[in-house]
C-alpha cells in the first residue's frame, strides 16, 4: 500500500510561481513512475507532467511545455511540481499519482487528495 500527499499549493498571480511536492510512504520501493493531474471545475481531470522514480524520463502536456518541471527526491520519497510562469488557466486542483510495478494493469494505482492551485489575473 502506498499513500500520497499533496501540498504546496495556494493563491497566486499570473506569472508568478509554485513548487508542489508529493510525499509518498508506505510500500514505495516498488514504484514505477508518478505523474500529476489537475482538475479544474466543470472539467474532467487532465495529465501533466509524469515521470519514472528512477529518473531518466519526463513527459508533459502541451499546455505547460516549457513552463512546469516535475522532479523527485528518492531520499524523501517526494516528486515535485515547480510551475512557473503560471496563468489562469492553470487554475485547478492539482492530484499526484503513482504507477506501482507490484500491481498488474495499467493506469495509476494510487491517487493523493489534490491540492488547490488557483492562478489570478
Amino acid at each position: 500500500q502506498v499513500q500520497l500527499v499533496e501540498s504546496g499549493g495556494g493563491l497566486v498571480q499570473a506569472g508568478g510561481s509554485l513548487r508542489l511536492s508529493c510525499a509518498a510512504s508506505g510500500r514505495t520501493f516498488s514504484l514505477y513512475a508518478m505523474g500529476w493531474f489537475r482538475q479544474a471545475p466543470g472539467k474532467e481531470r487532465r495529465f501533466v507532467a509524469a515521470m519514472r522514480w528512477s529518473g531518466g524520463s519526463a513527459t508533459y502536456a502541451d499546455s505547460v511545455k516549457g513552463r512546469f518541471t516535475i522532479s523527485r527526491d528518492n531520499a524523501k520519497n517526494t516528486m515535485y511540481l515547480q510551475m512557473t510562469s503560471l496563468k489562469p488557466e492553470d487554475t485547478a486542483v492539482y492530484f499526484c499519482a503513482a504507477d506501482d510495478l507490484a500491481i498488474p494493469g495499467g493506469g495509476y494505482d494510487y491517487w493523493g487528495q489534490g491540492t488547490q492551485v488557483t492562478v489570478s489575473s
